[in-house]
Parts: structure tokens; C-alpha cells; sequence
């Protein structure tokens, strides 16, 4: 299911806390208080559930909460009888009750949350009375579930965000899911926030989110946002790689204050690697990398990490010269050779590459890791919040350890989760293996998840940003349905994408109107009926007109049905042929007709003449790239290909199409949304803006998108810690590399 959109007034007594709280935990909602409505609105799949206890079991199962249907069910009429009791010792039997319940269990039902815990939470939250009674510590064990839940990120989150709207009088706009929270220490017009992608290829959804969130939290506090260019790998790095990522950015309306470069800084990195080896923090060693993989693993210290400074220092010497010998040889930080945290046994810090770099060319023999790097530019630079993901949370410490072991100045770290979604590639080698392949038509196409690919297939900047925010400071690593940010877009083009008709060329049938013009005539009309800032739009009225098959097979004889933006009309005729296919219609112009009182609102176009054309365009779809909500490790890419994942239909289309421009967004009225992908050949292309009404189907192909998975109840965990594995050649088109740890 959908991530949807729960609507509340935040002045609502009693207030809907369970609501409140298993929407922001399950992430399956977000959150819009508006005063104006009367009480609550969950919108989920093209259904409103307005009643707090079913909108709780919808979150819930969206969410894959597991639960005991019969335990759920009397703990739900327990929540809801305890909201009645008013008698001093009935409410204290009740909770009597409940505090022998849990003395020896977590929750309420089994071993993780469910709709019960919310239900029961949020009657207790919102009861002064409870609360006060469990303050007394006479249902300690009450008490501690109440507390446990309350404590959750989530639970706060939404707490905050509740209290931020309580502040404001009327707040009907989406809140920012808990950045009211802030970051830690920042101080307004002294916040520096950083984005330090590796000049390598273009960026994706996921980086998208990184940069985002980077810009959001500068402009909050009135600070500054730093492009830095993480450019530590001359082999990857090219600086036409950079223009394009400033491009991305720009799509983004993503800009920042300065751009920099991690290679401003190599001479006063070259410094540092020096001191912490002069410091006995640091030393060379020339292991064989597998050996080495395997000894950080297993908690072996390697055989020169005791070796003198003098030693230490000579090594590196050759390092910088690039010799043979110093060829063998890296750097690693001298932290702990079995800590639990295998991020920090002795990480490598500095390696070796005679590449030509593309900024300081052949001056540089050694490079930094990003590890050793990004800490230093980070403190050089100003940066007071490193924005990362919670996936490299274990590298944290040795990002402090960098700082401490050089008496640098401290920078705070904000983590959140990683972006991903069903169905959807993000792993650099599996879209390179797409674009390798010709699966697709290069790194803009619009089945990508990359920034160009997501704009080129209509998806606007205000709705990205929109979704990204409501994201939020969660931690939870969950797959997205696309069609939650599909239904946010939907929303912001709306109310400003012109209306215009299309019909389906080979579908196309002739209809002759008796009592229309004798003559063409043109009429100026709306663009847009509900916005006329929009624009002026010309419909050309004639006696032979065009309808979809589709329509003319649903009409019955001597039926009215409205002729949108003209007027009813009466079915007199229908000509047949052997396959049951309509190839003509009469019908006759009925103006004084009653619009309100007919069933079908139909969409035509005038019969093209000379004078007045019509387009003929091409509408395209995609289906998602793979037929598989996640790819596992060991899975084999192309036993998951969707086999066919781009549909092409040839449409006419009313003249006015012809003053487009490319990328602008239109309606074509009752068949969707697309956008404007220029000619090919001389043909407009159109590509359909899915509307996020679509959810689940993973294949137009009619592949089952789950053939292979069981039904999964709980959460799958995704990987927390460690980068995906290179596998294979590596591929010869530009190589997209994470930035979320940056």
C-alpha cells in the first residue's frame, strides 16, 4: 500500500494520538493538520476512512504490523471502554489489568508492535487523568510499555510536529515530518551544511534526498550550503563529470552558497598524514589487500602496525613518490585491531595512484580516503552538520576519531535513512548493466531513477522536495511505493497543467452531427476551467467529428450523452462491422440538453482539414524496469528483467499542442498526465506522469511482480552497515558513486 495522507485538526478533543502515533511510525501517512476539517481523513488508495479505530488497523496493515486478530480485537475494546470509564476505581482495575499483562511481556500482542500497542497507547496519551495515575509508579511495568513507546523517534517526531501546529492558528500545508526538531547546536545565520558527491557520474533519487535535505537545513537556519566535489579517485573523476553534476543540481533548484573541492585541500592533507603518523597514530603497511580484508575481519593485527615512525615515514615517502616500492604500500589509522566496530580496526587512510588527476594532474602520487578526507575538509571548511545516512552509522566514531586524533575543530553529524524504493535500481552496477546492455537508452531515460530520468518522466522539483522532507529525521530503512510520490506530484500539476484531447489513431471513429456548424468555427476557450491564468486555448467546432472506439461501443441507441465543451447530443445511429467494431455514428445536436443528467462525458476532436489540423503524437508509458519488489545479493539480474517496459501508442491531438515546449506538462483530458518530450522524427512525444493510482502493479507485461516471494507479514531488514561489493568488469559508462555517506 501507499504512503497516504492523514488529515487533522491538531485542536481535536479527544485528540486521535493512536492515529497520530502508527502513522508516523509505519511511515504509511503523512501528516496534515488543518483546522478546517471537522475530525480525521485518512486518504489510502483511493479510499477515505474517516473512523479512528479502522484508520489505526489500515495504517497497521499497510505498515505489515503482525498481530493476533482475537487479542487485537478485545485490547481495541478495551481502548475504547477505557475512554468511558469515569469511576475512580474501575479505571484503576483496568489498569490493574493491564500492568499484570505485560509484567512479563514486551507488548501488548507477541514480540513486536502492533495496532493493539497504538490503539491502547493513544487512549492512555490522551487521558490526563491515566497519565497522572501512571505517574504514581503503581503499574511499573504499565508504565515502562507507555513509556517505551512514547520514547520512539517516531512518537516524538509527531509529537513535535503536533505541537508546532498547535502554535499556529490555521496550518493546512504538509509539516516537514519533525524537522521542527532541528539540529543539534545549530545556531541561526551559523549553520554550514555540505553535499560531496564524487565527480563520477549522474545523481539519482537517492542523492536527490542527500542534497535536499542539505539546502533545507542551510535555509532553515538562514546559513550556507557547500557543493564540495569529492574528487579522492583520479581513476573514476572527470571534470565534465562535475558540469554534470551541477546540471543534476539545477534540475534540483538545488544551488550552493560555494563550490569547492576536496583537492583545494591535498597539500594540507599530505600535513595531516604526517603529523598522525608522526604521532603514532597512524602507520604504513604493505599486507596483501585480501589478507588484509581478512585480518580486519578476524581481529589480526598486522605485522607492521608496531613498526618505528622513522620506518612509518620512509614508506611514505615512497608512497608520495609513487615508486615500485611505494606502490605496495597504504596508510591506515592506528584505532583498534578488534573493536567490535569493524569500521574501526585500522582503516586504511591514504593509498596509491599514479593516475593523472583531472585538477592537479601528475603533482599527487597518494590520495586520501574519504574516510581520512572528509572529517578535515569538513572541519577546514566550517562545516557544522554532516548530513549522512544511518547505513554508515558505524564509521561515526571513526569520523570523531579522525577529528580528536587531530585536535581539529568538532562537527556534529545528522544522520537519516536512505532512500529506497520497489521495484527500482540504485545499485551503481545494476544500472550500469542496464545502460551496458541497452535495456534502456542512456543514463536520462525516463525508467531511471537517476535525477534527469525522474524529471524527464514529469516528476516536478516542488514535489520531490514535498516528499523528501516528509521523510524526515526517521531511521527506519523501508522500500517506498512510487506511487506516494507520484500522488504528491499529481497534486502540485494539477491545478496548472492545461487541458487538452487526444484520440487514439487506430481507435478513431467518424461522427456525423446533424445540426452543427455548416462551416468550421473556432472558439476560444479556458485552458484550464477551474484556472484561467493558465492560458487561452483554440476548439475547433465542425459537423464530423472524432470519438474513441471505446466510447462509441458503450453507446446505446437514442441515448444523450454531453460532448465536453460543446453541448449533449442524441445517439441516432451506429454502423457496425463483422467484428463488432463501430466505424461511423449520426447523431443529433441537442444544446438545450441537460448536461447534469447524463452518464458519459465524452472527449472528440473536429475531423482535420487543411485549414485546420490536427497532430499526430506519440503517447508512451513505461512499466518498472524489474519484476521484483527488491533484488537480493545473490539474485541474478536478468532473471528479473521486466521483458517488455516501454509502450507506444500513436494519438492525434488538437492543433494547440503545437506551441509546446519541451518538458512543459499538460493533461490530455481522460487519459492522464504527460509531459512533453519533444520530436523524433517529427512526431511530438508525450510521456504519460504516472498519478500514483497504479500502485502494485509491477509489470504491464503481465509478469506477476511477487511470482517467486512469499507473503512477508513483518519487515524485511535491509543491510544497516558495509557498501555494496564490485563485482565484475567495471562497466564504460559513467560509474555513479554513493554520496549518502558524504
Amino acid at each position: 500500500m501507499a504512503q497516504s495522507t492523514l488529515t487533522l485538526p491538531s485542536k481535536q478533543s479527544p485528540f486521535p494520538y493512536a492515529a497520530l502515533a502508527i502513522a508516523a511510525y509505519t511511515e504509511k501517512a503523512s501528516l496534515v493538520f488543518d483546522e478546517s476539517v471537522s475530525g480525521l481523513v485518512l486518504e489510502l488508495d483511493s479510499s477515505t476512512v474517516t473512523d479512528e479505530e479502522e484508520i489505526v488497523r489500515a495504517l497497521a496493515k499497510s505498515g505489515g504490523l503482525s498481530e493476533d486478530s482475537a487479542k487485537t480485537n478485545s485490547f481495541f475494546a478495551l481502548a475504547i471502554s477505557l475512554r468511558t470509564l469515569t469511576a475512580h476505581q474501575e479505571v484503576v482495575a483496568a489498569l490493574d489489568s493491564l500492568d499484570d499483562h505485560l509484567a512479563f511481556r514486551t507488548f501488548l500482542v507477541g514480540h513486536s508492535i502492533t495496532a493493539a500497542d497504538w490503539m491502547l497507547w493513544g487512549t492512555v496519551k490522551g487521558n490526563v487523568k491515566i497519565v497522572g495515575l501512571l505517574k504514581n509508579n503503581q503499574h511499573p511495568h504499565l508504565l515502562r510499555w507507555f513509556t517505551h513507546l512514547e520514547s520512539l523517534q517516531s512518537t516524538q517526531t509527531a509529537l513535535a510536529e503536533l505541537t508546532t501546529a498547535k502554535a499556529s492558528k490555521a496550518r493546512s500545508n504538509k509539516t516537514a515530518a519533525g524537522f521542527a526538531l532541528g539540529l543539534e547546536g545549530a545556531k541561526e545565520g551559523q549553520v554550514v551544511t555540505r553535499f560531496p558527491p564524487e565527480p563520477s557520474g549522474y545523481l539519482h533519487i537517492g542523492h536527490a534526498k542527500a542534497a535536499i535535505l542539505n539546502q533545507y537545513f542551510a535555509q532553515m537556519y538562514k546559513g550556507k550550503l557547500l557543493i564540495r566535489f569529492d574528487d579522492t579517485n583520479p581513476t573514476k573523476e572527470r571534470t565534465e563529470f562535475e558540469e554534470t553534476i551541477l546540471e543534476d543540481l539545477h534540475l534540483l533548484d538545488v544551488r550552493g552558497d560555494q563550490v569547492t573541492h576536496t583537492s583545494d585541500h591535498f597539500d594540507k592533507l599530505y600535513e595531516y598524514a604526517i603529523q598522525i603518523i608522526k604521532s603514532g597514530k597512524a602507520y604504513t603497511d604493505d599486507t596483501e589487500q585480501t589478507k588484509m580484508r581478512e585480518q580486519r575481519f578476524d581481529g589480526i593485527a598486522s605485522a607492521h602496525r608496531d613498526d618505528s615512525v622513522e620506518d612509518n615515514l620512509k614508506h611514505f615517502d615512497e608512497m608520495k613518490a609513487g615508486t615500485p616500492e611505494g606502490l605496495r604500500w597504504c596508510l591506515r589509522a592506528k584505532i583498534s585491531v578488534d573493536d567490535v566496530n569493524k569500521a574501526l580496526r585500522d582503516p586504511v587512510i591514504y593509498r596509491c595512484n599514479v593516475t593523472a588527476h583531472h585538477r592537479t594532474g601528475d603533482k599527487w602520487k597518494i590520495y586520501p580516503t574519504y574516510d581520512f578526507a572528509c572529517p578535515i575538509v569538513d572541519s577546514i571548511e566550517g562545516v557544522t552538520h554532516a548530513l549522512r545516512t544511518n547505513e554508515y552509522r558505524d564509521r561515526n566514531p571513526q569520523y570523531w576519531w579522525m577529528i580528536e586524533a587531530l585536535g581539529l575543530r568538532k562537527v556534529n553529524i545528522w544522520d537519516f535513512s536512505r532512500l529506497n524504493f520497489i521495484y527500482t535500481l540504485l545499485s551503481k552496477r545494476k544500472l550500469h548493466e542496464f545502460v551496458d546492455k541497452g535495456l534502456v537508452r542512456g543514463w536520462d531515460d525516463p525508467r531511471f531513477p537517476t535525477v534527469r530520468g525522474i524529471r524527464r518522466r514529469g516528476l516536478t522539483v516542488e514535489a520531490l522536495k514535498q516528499f523528501m522532507l516528509l521523510q524526515g529525521p526517521s531511521q527506519a530503512i523501508v522500500s517506498l511505493e512510487w506511487d506516494s510520490i507520484w500522488a504528491m506530484n499529481k497534486k502540485v500539476i494539477d491545478p496548472i497543467a492545461p487541458r487538452h484531447w487526444a484520440i487514439v489513431t487506430d481507435k478513431k471513429v467518424p461522427v456525423t452531427i446533424k445540426g452543427g456548424p455548416a462551416a468550421p468555427e473556432v472558439k476560444p476557450l479556458p485552458k484550464h476551467k477551474k484556472n484561467p491564468d493558465v492560458g487561452e486555448k483554440k476548439t475547433v467546432y465542425t459537423s464530423t467529428i472524432l470519438v474513441e472506439q471505446e466510447d462509441a461501443v458503450s453507446f446505446e441507441d437514442q441515448e444523450e450523452i454531453t460532448l465536453m465543451d460543446w453541448g449533449n447530443a442524441i445517439v441516432r445511429s451506429k454502423t457496425v462491422d463483422a467484428s463488432g467494431h463501430i466505424t461511423a455514428i449520426e447523431m443529433d445536436l441537442h444544446l438545450e440538453g441537460d448536461f447534469r443528467k447524463t452518464k458519459k462525458k465524452i472527449t472528440w476532436l473536429a475531423q482535420p482539414t487543411d485549414e485546420h489540423p490536427l497532430f499526430t503524437v506519440t503517447l508512451l508509458d513505461y512499466d518498472y524496469l524489474i519484476t521484483k519488489k527488491k533484488l537480493e545479493e545473490g539474485d541474478n539480474l536478468t532473471d528479473f528483467v521486466t521483458p517488455v517496459t516501454e509502450f507506444r501508442e500513436q494519438a492525434l491531438a488538437d492543433a494547440n499542442v503545437a506551441d509546446l515546449k519541451k518538458s512543459d506538462i499538460l493533461q490530455f483530458e481522460r487519459k492522464g498526465y504527460f509531459i512533453y518530450d519533444g520530436e523524433n522524427e517529427g512526431v511530438k512525444e508525450f510521456i504519460r506522469i504516472p498519478d500514483g493510482r497504479a500502485a502494485g502493479i509491477a509489470s504491464k507485461a503481465g509478469v506477476p511482480a511477487t511470482a517467486a516471494e512469499p507473503e512477508v507479514k513483518m519487515y524485511k531488514v535491509d543491510t544497516v552497515y558495509g557498501k555494496e561489493p564490485e563485482i565484475g568488469k567495471v562497466a564504460s559508462m559513467y560509474e555513479v558513486n554513493s554520496v549518502y555517506d558524504s
